[in-house]
């Protein structure tokens, strides 16, 4: 009796009832696991997170609250949050009197009084400038994502593209401030890091995806893309972006008349 070339390997070869396919039963354990880890993973570190959040703000803000006023004083136990909503209700009193003559004199001669002090006069503008950006309706920092021939010929690199330029900067950038822009080049995986520089416009390209997508891609160092359309609008600007770079390169060898 022969055995023939396309009998399958499970099948015993003089008769008999033919095994099954086997999985073993730490492979099954091992995608559990990962199935579970998957769920779990995201949720634990966003509970992690959110929790420390709120203990440092409880932890800074319950000092400033007088002990009689505090639950755990009548409680037996300690109710996290107390000190993130006195924060909340402090901050909002404190915009809404700002928002007033009164609350405005106020902010000017606290104002005043730190323009006199050296060092701090230059931190506090400083973080006063970025968190009005920040939180400005009108604000338009970081609202594009764009693609930056960085860092060698050939080598494309995600951007965010920032305010221009100042008058005193742009008054040496060779052009003016109408063809060079600011971008923040974030790193990964910590986008909170990077590069600062100024670049032609010319030399940016325009992506229409969003920052929230541009951050996720970096942060996952590629691995989670965007979706399907974005991702043939990607692939689409990236050759435009080399036809542009061929297109430069044949100005730029043809010969001058």
């Amino acid at each position: 009796m022969t055995i023939q070339d396309n009998q399958p390997l499970s099948e015993p070869p003089f008769g008999g009832e033919p095994k099954p396919p086997s999985t073993g039963v730490m492979a099954r354990i091992r995608n559990y696991f990962l199935t579970g880890l998957v769920v779990a993973g995201p949720v634990a570190i966003t509970a992690y997170l959110t929790w420390s959040f709120v203990t440092w703000v409880d932890d800074l803000v319950r000092p400033a609250i007088p002990v009689a006023y505090r639950p755990e004083t009548y409680l037996p136990v300690q109710i996290p949050g107390t000190g993130l909503i006195v924060a909340f209700i402090t901050i909002t009193l404190l915009g809404f009197l700002t928002a007033n003559l009164v609350g405005r004199t106020l902010i000017e001669i606290g104002e005043m009084v730190l323009d006199r002090m050296p060092i701090v006069r230059a931190l506090y503008k400083g973080l006063k400038q970025i968190f009005e950006t920040l939180f400005s309706k009108s604000g338009t920092s970081f609202r594009t994502v764009g693609l930056v021939e960085f860092p060698s010929p050939g080598m494309w690199s995600l951007v965010f593209l920032s305010q221009p330029p100042s008058v005193e900067i742009a008054a040496r950038l060779p052009g003016g401030a109408n063809d060079f822009v600011s971008v923040f080049m974030p790193c990964t995986p910590n986008p909170t890091t990077g590069f600062y520089f100024y670049v032609s416009r010319a030399e940016v390209i325009e992506l229409d995806i969003t920052v929230e997508q541009a951050a996720t891609l970096i942060m996952s160092a590629g691995m989670i893309q965007p979706g399907g359309a974005d991702q043939k609008k990607l692939s689409a600007l990236a050759e435009a972006a080399r036809a542009a770079r061929a297109a430069r390169t044949l100005r730029s060898a043809a010969p001058v008349k």
